[in-house]
């Protein structure tokens, strides 16, 4: 389309945000003259978007937590809708966040704005009555990995298989020497990585128990260099208050996806931090800890034998799962010691699989999600 193009945009946490800055820089590229208006982190607020809101208040996760925040989250809601209204969008783009995106789309769409559902809700795993609700909300459907694709073609609802921004930007193969050289490590001393989320909630279930199991394996071995990135400056206070005194475990700013790169293995949350380490060719244990009251609730409704990106991609378990009890540092820290030490044949074919993943993902993921988006306007 020519002249001026607004386009509404919203995410509701980190990984959003990395998506939703690919695609406005791929939008910008294609259509010079583009608006962007909505909520997003920094990344997306340095392509141009001004945030509504602090993208942090819609980061909530399980299904009782949000209740807890639902007037807060509710008011949120109208007023974007409102200014998607009165800025009159030419198309609204909700990025993952399903919870609070879908109806806020279908609103738009009752109003006559297009709209796109950029990553796929879990449809495919829980919950798969809600590939009617939306088929209602969103025009099309903007889906990560060609699995998800499938199922939104067996139900006759409009998607386009993306990629992965990730998978185009994480080279084939990682450059551990350069990333420890890069973060000041010992070439010569294994590295353990600890990701525990970027939401308060995670870190606050999971990074104790994160930092007991590193402590039990640095008393075994002094040389084992632990260090933990935080996903910002509220998430670094809050891992420094839980970090043990004169704990040797080093926090960064930042910087997950060099320590990823540099690390010998990862300890993290379930998310996308366990892709991102699957990229990176990093053998790792995926943890998944929440309110016991939401797991009850959400272990009943699974479809699926796996939760981490690298199992379902793959359709096997090539990363062993912990959940809730299961997550204590008598569990982790053996599986931790074998993956610090893991080499040979079995070693090899995690590798090569992984990058047989990596290379079906890098499909140029930003440009297509922007060609499709303006093929839509």
């Amino acid at each position: 389309m020519a002249g001026l193009l607004k386009v509404g945009i919203l995410a509701g946490e980190s990984s959003g945000d990395i998506l939703g800055a690919g695609l406005m820089q791929a939008l910008s590229a294609r259509h010079p003259d583009v608006q962007f208006f909505g909520i997003g982190g920094p990344l997306m607020q340095a392509q141009g978007l001004t945030s509504l809101y602090p993208m942090d208040r819609l980061s909530v996760m399980g299904l009782v937590e949000p209740l807890k925040r639902l007037p807060e989250l509710l008011r949120i809601r109208r007023d974007v809708a409102a200014l998607m209204r009165r800025e009159q969008v030419d198309v609204f783009i909700g990025i993952d966040s399903p919870d609070f995106n879908l109806d806020l789309e279908a609103r738009l769409k009752e109003r006559g704005i297009r709209t796109v559902h950029y990553v796929s809700p879990s449809v495919w795993a829980w919950r798969q009555r809600r590939i009617h609700k939306i088929a209602r909300a969103t025009d099309l459907v903007l889906a990560l990995f060609p699995f998800e694709a499938e199922f939104y073609e067996q139900h006759q609802v409009p998607v386009r298989c993306v990629g992965h921004p990730l998978a185009d930007v994480i080279p084939l193969e990682p450059d551990r020497l350069t990333a420890r050289q890069a973060l000041a490590l010992d070439a010569d001393a294994p590295v353990l990585a600890l990701l525990p989320g970027s939401r308060a909630g995670e870190v606050a279930r999971l990074a104790p128990v994160f930092f007991a199991t590193a402590a039990q394996l640095q008393a075994e071995d002094p040389r084992l260099q632990v260090v933990v990135p935080a996903a910002n400056a509220e998430r670094e206070a809050q891992l420094r208050a839980l970090l043990p005194p004169d704990s040797p475990i080093r926090l960064l700013q930042g910087q997950s996806r060099r320590l990823m790169e540099a690390a010998d293995a990862a300890l993290l949350a379930s998310g996308t931090a366990a892709l991102e380490a699957m990229l990176f060719k990093l053998p790792m244990l995926v943890c998944y800890r929440m309110a016991p009251l939401s797991y009850w609730l959400i272990s009943r409704l699974l479809k699926v034998p796996y939760f981490s990106l690298p199992n379902l991609l793959a359709q096997a378990p090539l990363v062993e799962e912990l959940v809730q009890e299961q997550v204590n540092p008598q569990a982790l820290a053996p599986r931790l010691r074998k993956l610090l030490q893991e080499q040979g044949t079995e070693h090899a074919a995690l590798q090569a699989r992984y990058r047989e993943i990596h290379q079906s993902l890098r499909l140029d993921a930003s440009a297509r999600a922007a060609d499709a988006v303006l093929e839509l306007t």
